[in-house]
Parts: C-alpha cells; structure tokens; sequence
C-alpha cells in the first residue's frame, strides 16, 4: 500500500464492485460513464484505485481503461487523494482525462496537459422529459454500414455490428439515405443509468431538428429502462444546449476533458525514442 507524503492518503487498487459502486453513487450523474464501464462489456479493461484518510474513509476514486492509445481517465473525490492514486497505483503514460476543473490540479504535476475542453453535463429523467416527434427508426445491425458513413468512419475505424446490437440506436433517413443518427456509450440497468452519444446528423441536412428527433428517440428508449439519461456536449455549443434543453435536459455540472501526457520517469524520458521507433501499424493506430 502507498502513502502520499503530502496528504497522508492512502492509496490502492480496488475491485471489490460494492465499494466502487458506493462510492460512484456519491454523485451518480457526475459518475455516469464510470458507471457505465462498471458492469459494461469492456469492465475487464478498466482499471480502479481507491484513496482512503487516516481513518480508513474512502476519499478518492480513479478508473483508467487500459490500451495501447490514450484512453479514458476519470477522477471522483477529494484532489490529494486522486494524486496520491496518481503518484503511486494508477500511472497511465498518455489517457484522455475526465474531471471537474477543481480535479485538473491533482495532475498538473505529474503529467503535460493539452488544451482544456470545456464540456456540459446534462441529464434528464423521466419526470423532466419532453419528447419531440419525428421520424427516427430503430437501427440495427444491418444498418452498421450506412451509420459508419455517417460518422464518417473508415473500414479498420468503423464500429462494430455489436455496437447497435448492444447499444441503443436511431436514425432519421431521407430518400433512403441515413442522415441522422444518435445512439448509447453506456447502459447499466443495475444502476438505472445510460449515457446518449455518436449524435450526428450530415451536414447538408441540419437545421431541420433531426438531431432533436434522434436524440429524443433514444432518450425515450432508455428512460423505459433506466431512470435517470446522461451525455456531454460542449459547452459553446449554444445551438446544442438549446435542442438538448427542448428535451428536458438540465445542466447537472461543468467537466473538462484534455489529453494528458505523463512527465516523469523512464516512460517519459523515451518518449521521443519510442515515437521515432513506433512500428507502422501502430502509429496508424493513433
């Protein structure tokens, strides 16, 4: 077990599913992707620490998914106690990280950050939902293709047909070409929480409400199975906010997403090595 010099929390690795799950419920709208990933289909790759006080209270949770390119970073709890996990159990060389603003100061020293992101929590439930009508489907399998040229998704990028199975997804087709669709990053039944994501409507189609109506669909969907729906959008998004508003989301809290590098150690010494000596396929990879 670690100990943080400065904030005498102790940190360690945790994946007793109870105590994470407590803990995530603290703020459960907050933890919504956290959430997500904890019973999710890729809950063998992620990984989680626990920072608790000199009384044996939990303090602080970090979860990391674990991959060859930045993946996702997401903090919860009190700042010295995230360092603590940082410094000593968790140390991701590059991850995407997720965190309130307050939560960036438990890594400025130990990782390079990119430009902040501002982003927008946004939830609804089934008691603020206002649906708007329109003509989104439920898309399936088959329709994989089709939704992969609408995000613009080369062959190797491309999603899976798992992904609609798995997930919940609508579109809105005009003379048969899909040119709107919004669908799921996470679905937890157990904890009645899910995440919207992947809303894209094409380019030449928008300004008719077709991303209200896919959103909608979906919202709706999953409200029939779990009680409160999450997703992010940006901040300066006006026009975003505002449709995401029509429908009954409300702000629940401000995150900041950026891309974090790792500054001290080995890892971070050999970086430009490492780089130059990065084999095709993975540099494609990135």
């Amino acid at each position: 077990m670690a100990v943080a010099a400065a904030s005498q929390a102790r940190a360690r690795a945790v994946s007793d599913r109870g105590q994470i799950a407590a803990f995530l419920r603290r703020d459960r709208l907050y933890a919504a992707y956290a959430i997500g990933d904890l019973d999710g289909p890729n809950r063998g790759r992620v990984a989680w620490a626990m920072a608790h006080d000199e009384t044996g209270s939990p303090t602080a949770l970090v979860m990391h998914h674990e991959g060859l390119v930045p993946q996702p970073l997401f903090l919860m709890g009190a700042p010295d106690g995230c360092r603590a996990i940082l410094e000593s159990v968790l140390r991701p060389r590059d991850a995407y990280l997720q965190a309130t603003e307050l939560l960036q100061g438990a890594v400025r020293d130990l990782y390079d950050l990119d430009a902040p992101i501002a982003m927008l929590r946004m939830v609804v439930d089934r008691a603020t939902f206002s649906p708007f009508a329109g003509p989104a489907q439920r898309l399936t399998a088959l329709d994989i293709d089709d939704l992969n040229q609408l995000y613009q998704l080369g062959y190797r990028a491309g999603f899976p047909p798992s992904v609609v199975e798995d997930g919940v997804y609508y579109g809105v087709r005009v003379r048969g070409r899909l040119v709107s669709a919004a669908g799921t990053h996470a679905i937890n039944p157990r904890e009645e929480i899910a995440v919207v994501g992947n809303v894209m409507t094409h380019v030449d189609y928008r300004g008719h409400d077709f991303a209200k109506m896919v959103t909608s669909a979906v919202t709706a969907d999953l409200l029939g199975r779990v009680t409160d729906v999450a997703l992010n959008v940006h901040a300066d998004n006006d026009p975003a906010v505002a449709a995401y508003g029509r429908l009954g989301y409300r702000t629940h809290c401000q995150l900041v997403e950026r891309l974090v590098r790792r500054r001290a150690g080995g890892w971070g010494l050999m970086r430009p090595i490492r780089e130059a000596m990065r084999i095709p396929w993975q540099r494609e990879s990135k």
